[in-house]
């Protein structure tokens, strides 16, 4: 090897080594944070509650996002959290004001601590919205909680939001499906909720759930994943109480012919 090469050489074997000892970033671009946020907390006692533990005494929290750079998600996750045990309600409001929201919590409370029917029972509110995942196009949260106001057992909730970050819009089925979706959805979703609870194709649904007349049928409660749809159904919403909340993921794979192209998820399908 003539002598005039060992420089050329030399300075290739030194880019290589670069290269190699840096680590590649395996975690793709579309995991990343887009929008700035930190959390915030909310909480109240009742009066009474002097030096009891939280669950000891009435009590309400709430934890958020706040985006520093999108006000109309902020107030978006405000009034799902406003509206979060009554979300069913068709009087469902507009508010965003989770302080006068804990205060009137509490208020009710003051109210009615001496009357037969609350007097000596404690009420708990603690709800959240937590950031899933986030990258340009999309940002997913839950928000959900748990009540107690009396009663045998208290109530947990859970339900998912999905945010064209884009668009700066949430995002309804009916934005990443195809026109007349709904019943071949349907159709590959209950084959993949006979599998996971065991089911026959043609098992009975009167006796173990409570589908509006036996049929099954998704419900609105969807989340945006990288693998597939998730839906979520609360309690007793299918099942009793006791059974918990039953989550129900579609894989893209199964229902690559009902997605729109250029659409959020299209990131996801390969």
């Amino acid at each position: 090897m003539k002598l005039q090469y060992l420089p050329f050489l030399f300075i290739v074997f030194a880019l290589n080594a670069c290269m190699w000892g840096t680590p590649h970033n395996t975690s793709p671009d579309i995991t990343k944070d887009t929008l700035a946020y930190v959390y915030k907390n909310i909480k109240q006692r009742a009066s009474d509650c002097g030096s009891k533990p939280d669950s000891g005494c009435t009590v309400i929290t709430i934890k958020y996002p706040a985006f520093s750079k999108d006000s109309i998600l902020n107030d978006s996750v405000k009034n799902k959290l406003y509206n979060l045990f009554w979300a069913d309600s068709t009087s469902m409001g507009l508010d965003t004001d989770l302080q006068k929201y804990a205060q009137n919590f509490i208020s009710v409370y003051e109210n009615n601590k001496n009357s037969e029917d609350v007097k000596g029972k404690v009420f708990t509110i603690k709800s959240y919205a937590k950031v899933i995942r986030q990258d340009s196009s999309l940002t997913t949260l839950e928000v959900g909680g748990y009540i107690f106001e009396g009663g045998a057992h208290g109530h947990t909730l859970s339900f998912f939001f999905n945010w064209n970050t884009k668009a700066r819009k949430s995002i309804e089925l009916a934005d990443i499906l195809k026109k007349g979706y709904h019943d071949s959805l349907n159709k590959v979703a209950e084959s993949i909720f006979r599998k996971n609870e065991k089911l026959t194709d043609s098992a009975s649904l009167a006796l173990d759930y409570f589908f509006k007349d036996n049929k099954f049928t998704l419900n609105n409660n969807f989340l945006i994943t990288p693998v597939g749809i998730r839906f979520l159904y609360n309690q007793y919403e299918i099942k009793p109480y006791a059974a918990g909340q039953t989550n129900l993921l579609i894989p893209y794979a199964k229902i690559k012919s009902l997605l729109l192209p250029h659409t959020v998820v299209s990131q996801y399908i390969k």
